[in-house]
C-alpha cells in the first residue's frame, strides 16, 4: 500500500491505495483502500500530512502481511449457550456505501446539532433503514435485533427509537431534497418524463382514528387549534381488507429512482393529492418542463388544467400529462370512436426479445373539460369551462381483454354474493362488485346496504361492459408524441407499481404497527430512503438482477467466528461480485479479521 496524491481543480487529493491482480482481466489493477480528504484541510489536523499517511500506509501493509496466514486453535470441547446467535450479516455495507454517497449521516448530524438528544440520530436512523431493507420487523422487533448486523448499534434504548421518528417526521420533506440533491452524483435523475401513482397501507386494528372537528367540519387538537386529519381511515383496500389504510402518493423520475412521497387520510380519494406532490417538486427540485404520467385514476379535468392549462397547439411551455384513460367511462362520442374502424398493426421487439404486436390509432381531438378556478376575493371555486387540444390513442391487447373478461368474472362472483348475503357487506367490502348490482344504495353514516330493495344482477352492464374489453386509451398533452412513444412512456408506470410491490412485500411495510401521524409519517420516510437505496444499488447493477434477488444475496452474506478476531464468510455469488467491482470492494474473501471487516464496513 501507498501514498497517492491526485492532482483535482480544488488541490491536491490525498488516497491511500493498492496494486492488485485482477484475475478476471488478467491485469494488474489499483484500488483505494482509505479516502483521506484534500490536503490543505488535512493539515489543520495533522502537522505534516504526507509523512503520517506514507507511514501509515506502511504499517497497513505490514498489517496485511500479517493477517494473510493465521493460525487458530479450536476447542473441540466449547459449548455454546442456548442464546448464542454469532452470525453476522455484512452485505448491509453495499447499502451503508451508498448511504455515506447520499451523505445522510452529514444530514443527520446538521439537523441535530443544537438539539438536546444522548442518543445518535444518523445511528439510529441507519439501523431502521438497513433493517428494512434486510431485516423487516416492527421498531420493537428491529431493536431486539440489532445484532443482526456486524457493526454495533448500542448507545441508545427502543425509547429513543420512538423519540427519533419524532425528529425523522419533522424532517421529512428537507430528507427526501436532500436524498434528491445527492443522489443526482451517483446516478443522474431525469425529471423530463416522471411518474405518480399511489397505493394504500393496512393497520391491524379494528377502526378508523376518529377527527375532533370544529363547527365548520375541519380537524383539530384537544385545545381547538388547526391540525391534519388523522390517516388511518376506512377506504377502498387494495386487496379488499377491511382495515383502516392510509394513501401514500409516490413520485418517480424517469429512470424509476424514487423522488418524493405523501401521505393522507385513507377516506379520502387520490385525485387531489398528485398536486401538492407536484408543487413541492417544482418548487424545490427543478423548475424545468416535465411531463407526468399516471394511470386513468389521476385522470381529471382539474388535474389536466393544474398541469397543461388552456392548451391550443403544440408548443404549450407548461408542464405535461400522459395518462390512462377508461374506455368504458368516456363520453358518448369517444366510446363510438373507439368501435370504429381505424385500427393499424405495427410489430416490435420488447424487452425479451419476443414480437409483439400493437393495434393502435390516434387523433388529436378538442376536449371540452370543467374545470374548478377560485377567483380572487371568492372562498368556494366556481365551474369554468375550457376547450383544449389532447392528442388520444386507443389500443387493442387480446391478452388484455382475456384479463379483462376474468377480472369481470371475479366482481361478478361477488356480486351474486353481496344479492344473496347483503349484511355481509357495507360500501368499503362491496367496492367494485356493487356496481354489477342494481337498485343497491348505502346509508351515508354508516356504510351498510340499504335493506327493503330488491337487488339483482345489472345484466345491461355487463353487456356494455363487454364491448370494450381489450381497449385501452392514453391521452396526452404532447400533440406531436407517437403512438409508441405515448405506449412507451405510459408503461414506465410498471416501474413505479414493482416500487410499491417491493414495499409491500420485500420491505414487510405492512401492517403498519405506529400510531400516530407523526410516526407514520416517519416510518415511510425509511421505507422511502430505503427503496432509494435499493433502486439506486439495482441501477449501479445496470439493472441486471430483480430487487428481491439483490436483497437476498446481502441477506446471505454473513459471517461466523472462528476466533476473537478472525471470521469466516460463508456465502458469495454473482450478485456480491458485481457488488465488489462496482464499489471497489474486495468480497470473495473466505476470512477476516475483525480489523479487515471494518474497514470494508467503513468504519
Amino acid at each position: 500500500m501507498y501514498l497517492r496524491k491526485i492532482n483535482r481543480p480544488k488541490g491536491i487529493y490525498l488516497a491511500i491505495q493498492e496494486s492488485y491482480y485482477d484475475s478476471s482481466s488478467k491485469q494488474s489493477r489499483t484500488r483505494t483502500i482509505q479516502s483521506l480528504g484534500y490536503l490543505e484541510d488535512l493539515k489543520s489536523e495533522y502537522e505534516d500530512p504526507i509523512s503520517f499517511f506514507t507511514q501509515k500506509a506502511l504499517e497497513m501493509t505490514e498489517q496485511k502481511k500479517k493477517e494473510k496466514t493465521v493460525a487458530i486453535t479450536i476447542d473441540s470441547h466449547e459449548k455454546m449457550g442456548t442464546d448464542t446467535d454469532e452470525i453476522r450479516n455484512v452485505g448491509y455495507g453495499i447499502l451503508k456505501e451508498l448511504y455515506k454517497q447520499l451523505a445522510l449521516d452529514k444530514f443527520w448530524n446538521w439537523k441535530t446539532r443544537n438539539l438536546s438528544i444522548e442518543f445518535n440520530m444518523d445511528q439510529i436512523f441507519r439501523l431502521l433503514v438497513f433493517s428494512r431493507i434486510l431485516n423487516p420487523a416492527s421498531k420493537k422487533g428491529t431493536f431486539d435485533q440489532k445484532d443482526f448486523f456486524f457493526e454495533d448499534f448500542d448507545g441508545f434504548t427502543l425509547d429513543d427509537i420512538y423519540h427519533s421518528l419524532d425528529i425523522i417526521c419533522e424532517n421529512m420533506d428537507a430528507l427526501q431534497k436532500w436524498i434528491y440533491d445527492y443522489s443526482d452524483s451517483i446516478c443522474a435523475r431525469d425529471l423530463s418524463v416522471s411518474y405518480f401513482d399511489c397505493t394504500n397501507y393496512y393497520f391491524d386494528i379494528g377502526r378508523s382514528d376518529k377527527d375532533l372537528l370544529d363547527d365548520d367540519g375541519n380537524p383539530v387538537d384537544k385545545d381547538g387549534n388547526p391540525t391534519e386529519a388523522k390517516y388511518r381511515k376506512r377506504g377502498p383496500e387494495k386487496n379488499h381488507r377491511p382495515d383502516p389504510i392510509v394513501e401514500m402518493g409516490l413520485l418517480m423520475d424517469k429512470n424509476g429512482l424514487p423522488l418524493a412521497f405523501d401521505l393522507f387520510p385513507g377516506n379520502e380519494s387520490e385525485k387531489v393529492h398528485m398536486r401538492p406532490i407536484i408543487n413541492r417538486v417544482k418548487n424545490e427540485f427543478s423548475d424545468t418542463r416535465i411531463i407526468f404520467v399516471a394511470d386513468r385514476g389521476l385522470n381529471t379535468s382539474d388535474n389536466i388544467y393544474f398541469l397543461n392549462g388552456d392548451n391550443k397547439g403544440d408548443n404549450n411551455d407548461r408542464d405535461g400529462y400522459v395518462y390512462g384513460q377508461s374506455v368504458r367511462g368516456a363520453d358518448a362520442e369517444f366510446k363510438s370512436w373507439v368501435l370504429k374502424a381505424g385500427y393499424r398493426r405495427d410489430e416490435f421487439t420488447d424487452d425479451n426479445g419476443d414480437t409483439v404486436t400493437f393495434t393502435h390509432k390516434s387523433r388529436i381531438h378538442p376536449k371540452e373539460i370543467h374545470v374548478n378556478v377560485t377567483k380572487p376575493g371568492q372562498k368556494k371555486p366556481v365551474k369554468k369551462k375550457v376547450i383544449i387540444d389532447q392528442k388520444q390513442m386507443v389500443y387493442y391487447s387480446e391478452k388484455y381483454a382475456k384479463k379483462q373478461k376474468a377480472d369481470r368474472e371475479v366482481m361478478i362472483q361477488r356480486a351474486k354474493d353481496l344479492i344473496k348475503h347483503p349484511k355481509k357487506y357495507d360500501k368499503v367490502t362491496s367496492a367494485g362488485s356493487a356496481a354489477y348490482v342494481s337498485n343497491i344504495s348505502f346509508d351515508k353514516s354508516t356504510g351498510e346496504i340499504v335493506e327493503g330493495k330488491v337487488l339483482e344482477l345489472n345484466l345491461e352492464k355487463i353487456e356494455e361492459e363487454q364491448k370494450y374489453d381489450g381497449y385501452y386509451s392514453i391521452v396526452t398533452s404532447e400533440l406531436n408524441m407517437t403512438d409508441s412513444e405515448i405506449r412507451d412512456v405510459y408503461r414506465g408506470l410498471i416501474r413505479i407499481e414493482d416500487t410499491f410491490k417491493i414495499s409491500k412485500t420485500e420491505f414487510d411495510s405492512r401492517p403498519v404497527f405506529v400510531r400516530t401521524n407523526d410516526h407514520i409519517d416517519a416510518h415511510f420516510t425509511t421505507c422511502f430512503t430505503a427503496l432509494v437505496l435499493i433502486r439506486l444499488l439495482q441501477t449501479k447493477l445496470e439493472n441486471k438482477y430483480a430487487v428481491g434477488r439483490i436483497i437476498d444475496s446481502l441477506k446471505k452474506y454473513n459471517c461466523i467466528p472462528l476466533n476473537k478476531n478472525i471470521y469466516q464468510f460463508t456465502y458469495f455469488d454473482e450478485i456480491l461480485d458485481s457488488c465488489g467491482k462496482v464499489f471497489n470492494m474486495e468480497l470473495d474473501k473466505k476470512y477476516r479479521s475483525r480489523q479487515q471487516i471494518q474497514r470494508l464496513l467503513r468504519y
